[in-house]
């Protein structure tokens, strides 16, 4: 079905339909794939709901006029690599206007504010244009902060937090780690446009067709980045703090990708250390890079909640029972899965992760 009129001009209702179309084909694909065991592929028909949400909330409700920090990672949106320590919010972003940003830290281990440059259409960002953290913000004695977003320099004198809106801005994401989840206080962000227009939009049914259009964008997007699962139990060698970036991904951190495979009554036990850094964790991945439901069993495990060797090193076991080792991890009933390790501003690039199979 196309999304045009005969005239050229979009239609929302033609939009619409291919929106649930493109649901209908992604849970086709999923249900469909070999590889994927019964509960993998229930996992995939609920992240294509949480790809629908955030389309909905990016593309289609938001407004850069009348900003809001709205959450798009939190324990019940799954997707694009979440984790249990973190919740990241989005505001899309004007570049010819100017926004004041204010917030409290409260128990954030690191958080951050990153504005993204590239299209205005659905599609994932292009560069980072730049980034504010804890820190290169300034913070009160109460731990609260405000940041300037503008196209122009500041005044001279001016103390203010403060970045550039480059010409290509189109968002800005936030995003805050907690040691202690279940316990801790999230930092707080709140958004004012300081010249957006008096008169409020009437938006036409093309305008609508248009953001309709940007969120099937993303879902067709978004849907392509399923990992494979494969016959290994190995972590790959970290790389560095990146100089450039795909997508809505952090520019501040390096990386560590894995995998394991296990049969009944074996763990993989991973043996590492990690560099003096703001924050690390590591988390278990279903192929639709999201978490297991870690309302009920530890699936991730972060630096605050490791048990550390007297050496300063580590030792993780996964597991899907209780090994009686500390760092349990649980696979949560999965056989096969994706092992993803962070580590925000760290002082070098953490060493490689061994790994071994061992019977519980």
């Amino acid at each position: 079905m196309s999304a045009l009129r005969t005239a050229g001009v979009p239609d929302s209702s033609a939009v619409f339909h291919e929106i649930l179309a493109e649901l209908a084909r992604i849970e086709q694909g999923v249900s469909s794939d070999p590889a994927f065991d019964e509960r993998t592929k229930a996992e995939g028909r609920a992240w294509a709901f949480s790809l629908l949400r955030v389309a909905l909330d990016t593309q289609v409700w938001a407004h850069p006029h009348r900003p809001r920090f709205t959450d798009i990672v939190w324990p019940y949106a799954k997707w694009g690599g979440d984790n249990a320590d973190a919740y990241f919010c989005f505001t899309p972003l004007d570049p010819e206007r100017t926004y004041l940003i204010t917030g409290q830290r409260a128990d954030a281990a690191y958080m951050s504010l990153t504005l993204y440059g590239g299209p205005d259409d659905g599609r994932y960002a292009e560069r980072i244009v730049a980034t504010a953290n804890d820190r290169t913000l300034r913070f009160g004695a109460d731990g609260s902060f405000e940041l300037i977003l503008s196209p122009d320099d500041p005044p001279q004198d001016s103390a203010a937090n403060w970045l550039r809106l480059e010409s290509d801005v189109v968002c800005a994401i936030t995003r805050d780690y907690l040691v202690s989840p279940e316990t801790g206080r999230r930092a707080t962000w709140s958004i004012e446009c300081l010249d957006a227009p008096d008169d409020p939009p009437r938006e036409t049914d093309a305008d609508l067709a248009r953001r309709f259009t940007a969120a099937l964008t993303w879902l067709r997007e978004q849907s392509t980045l399923v990992l494979p699962l494969v016959e290994e139990n190995d972590v790959a060698e970290p790389y560095p703090v990146p100089t450039t970036t795909f997508g809505w991904a952090a520019g501040d951190a390096a990386y560590a990708m894995g995998s394991f495979d296990l049969r009944p009554g074996e763990a993989l036990l991973i043996e590492g250390r990690s560099p003096e850094c703001a924050f690390w964790n590591m988390c278990l991945w279903n192929p639709f890079q999201h978490t297991y439901d870690y309302a009920w069993e530890r699936v991730t495990i972060n630096g605050g909640q490791v048990e550390y060797e007297p050496d300063g090193s580590w030792r993780i076991v996964i597991s899907a029972t209780d090994p009686g080792m500390p760092n349990w991890v649980s696979t949560a009933g999965h056989e096969r899965g994706r092992i993803w390790f962070r580590w925000f501003l760290p002082d070098h690039t953490p060493e490689r992760p061994l790994t071994k199979v061992i019977k519980v």
